[in-house]
């Protein structure tokens, strides 16, 4: 009779401590070291943060010297003497002010005028084009990401690790065929009290030593908890040792990113990230109605969020292993809909933030006039976005996982 891997964790510990140890562990913190995925070179990670909702360019980075813009909102247009200004004619938003402080210092590039071909305007169908990166709806049933997990995984070789961090479920982007990408609250989810290492010392009851099955998988299951062991004590000293030193103000996604750092900082092979703003609470960054109150308060919480991030990072000098991008399903209206709110729109922009961003505009600000159903027309692929990040940061070649070449953008310094 041969036995599986599970097998093996049910004679040795049973049912009741495999799931107790299974939900505490996620698969990649049970596998070997011998076993671990191969690095780039550059041991770069990315930090993937989805704006839930449709958020409102127009109003995030402002163009208050087009005349256009005063005319098409009458109350939702922002004082231009409250803006963070970026040059003669754009500025961010007054609730900003981080972003603006992080532009100034050479961290953050915005590329401008970025959507999908064929745009849908339906929040679902929106976001399933941006999570699989395939603007023609062909039904993937797996992300972009999940796709990159997929491409470097196989039994001896495990994939390349990624991790939804919050409280909302794990966006489809992360969805893979061959691997399962956990969903983390906090870094003590990844901290295993107690992993039986002992109980694997002794062959488990009715397990036939003398094949090789036997002894390669029970030599496999020493071997992970052990490392399961040893991948959790190296958080537990990383969460000790940093305390609170950084300072993260009081918001979900602040949150969020804390933990992103922290398991960044405890370097347990984890590669990209994915984190949510504005899923799950009050329509997040669709505000079809009395838009000035949410979309301040959501964009103040971004900023100050990604700021103590970068800060954190920079503490050890980490930042320049690390880049950030921001996205959303679709822009807004350029004209305001009459209940102080916008419509769902088209384009909007991309923010790219770390220690190797050139910084500075990526394209030019859309036209106010020359519209799509009223919103402003994209100029730049997503795709595009996307094979930035997937050939010149992580180091993976981007045609396979986007289903096409994609000219990647100048954003990031060599």
């Amino acid at each position: 009779m041969s036995y599986t891997r599970r097998d093996f964790l049910r004679a040795a510990l049973g049912t009741s401590t495999l799931m107790s140890l299974g939900s505490a562990a996620p698969d990649w913190l049970l596998r070997p070291a011998t076993a671990a995925s191969p690095r780039d070179h550059r041991d770069t990670v990315l930090v993937v943060l989805q704006l839930t909702g449709g958020n409102d360019g127009l109003n995030t980075v402002v163009p208050y010297a087009d005349d256009e813009y005063a005319r098409d909102r009458t109350t939702l247009r922002l004082p231009t003497g409250d803006l963070h200004k970026i040059d003669t004619r754009l500025g961010f938003h007054p609730r900003m002010e981080a972003f603006s402080k992080l532009y100034q210092d050479g961290y953050l590039s915005i590329v401008q005028g970025v959507g999908c071909p064929n745009p849908d305007q339906d929040h679902d169908r929106a976001l399933r084009m941006w999570h699989t990166a395939d603007p023609q709806k062909l039904k993937r049933s797996t992300g972009w990401l999940g796709r990159v997990v997929d491409r470097t995984w196989s039994p001896t070789t495990p994939d390349t690790t990624a991790v939804f961090v919050g409280p909302i479920v794990r966006p489809f982007a992360l969805n893979a065929e061959n691997a399962v990408v956990p969903s983390l609250r906090s870094v003590e989810d990844l901290i295993v009290r107690k992993v039986p290492v002992k109980a694997f010392e002794e062959t488990p009851r009715g397990v036939n030593t003398n094949t090789m099955t036997a002894n390669t998988l029970l030599q496999f299951m020493r071997q992970s908890a052990r490392d399961a062991r040893t991948k959790s004590e190296r958080i537990e000293t990383m969460v000790k040792e940093t305390g609170d030193a950084a300072n993260y103000p009081a918001f979900g996604l602040a949150r969020d990113l804390r933990t992103v750092a922290q398991l960044i900082r405890a370097d347990v092979g984890i590669r990209i990230f994915l984190v949510e703003l504005g899923g799950g609470g009050l329509g997040g960054f669709d505000n079809h109605a009395n838009q000035l109150g949410n979309h301040c308060a959501l964009l103040h919480q971004l900023s100050e969020s990604v700021a103590a991030f970068v800060h954190d990072l920079q503490r050890d000098r980490r930042l320049d292993r690390v880049l950030l991008m921001t996205f959303s399903e679709f822009g807004r209206t350029v004209k305001e809909n009459g209940r102080r709110g916008t419509d769902h729109g088209v384009a909007a922009p991309v923010f790219l933030v770390g220690g190797r961003v050139k910084g500075g505009l990526a394209g030019p600000h859309p036209s106010l006039t020359d519209l799509d159903k009223g919103a402003l027309k994209m100029h730049t692929d997503f795709r595009r976005v996307y094979a930035t990040v997937l050939d010149r940061w992580l180091g993976f070649e981007s045609e396979p996982v986007l289903g096409g070449r994609f000219e990647p953008l100048d954003v990031l310094k060599s």
